[in-house]
């Protein structure tokens, strides 16, 4: 995703880049690096990985408004959100030097792309986990597909509003054309992080740190 630094004050720019370095920083600092097993970095890196792939496949229609699967919901359930939010920054700064993209923009796309479904998709875990029983159905069909869609539209409608408040769009492309699409793309990013993670717990279930085989399938 490249967002125009054009569109955008200053102080905003440098303000969401701050922050951002800042979070990561955080981030880095709470993961227990110490706990983890060569599986788990195996299975981060690999899905950092593919992410920085899939979102070379993307549709660029205008200046700071791209489709493509943000895969940062599969990403969080696979390796956590502390590791998430490194590998989402990392990517994103990869995706624009590759694409060419404008990287004094960088604190903002991250705080769309990276913070907000990562934010998204562990508080739902957290809620699941606490209101509900463990159960299998409930971890695949709320945490895996329900996040993924979540996550999409959250991010979408988060692009929406930045692009509309900074006038770079009139509210009536943005709210009436642009943002069904982010709606629609909601579908296939449940999709496809559902349908990976299904995969994952039943033949690699040592690669997603968010789910315990011995919990979610225990006998009743």
């Amino acid at each position: 995703m490249n967002l125009p630094a054009s569109f955008f004050p200053h102080w905003l720019l440098i303000l969401s880049a701050l922050s951002s370095v800042m979070l990561c920083g955080w981030a880095a600092k709470k993961e227990t690096w110490h706990t983890l097993n060569q599986t788990q970095i195996t299975s981060w890196l690999c899905c950092s990985v593919i992410l920085l792939v899939t979102w070379q496949l993307k549709a660029q229609i205008y200046a700071g408004i791209a489709f493509h699967i943000l895969g940062a919901t599969a990403l969080t359930l696979i390796a956590g959100p502390y590791r998430a939010l490194l590998s989402m920054a990392a990517l994103l700064g990869m995706d624009l030097g590759l694409t060419g993209g404008d990287i004094a923009s960088w604190g903002l796309s991250f705080w769309l792309i990276g913070v907000l479904p990562v934010l998204s998709t562990q508080s739902l875990l957290l809620f699941a986990q606490n209101r509900f029983s463990p159960n299998l159905f409930v971890y695949i069909f709320v945490n895996c597909f329900a996040a993924g869609a979540i996550s999409m539209w959250l991010f979408g409608i988060a692009n929406c509003i930045l692009l509309y408040l900074t006038k770079a769009y009139s509210p009536q492309f943005l709210f009436e054309e642009m943002l069904p699409i982010y709606f629609l793309m909601g579908w296939p990013e449940a999709f496809i992080t559902g349908l990976n993670l299904t995969l994952l717990v039943i033949w690699r279930p040592e690669w997603v740190i968010s789910f315990n085989d011995r919990l979610y399938l225990q006998k009743r």
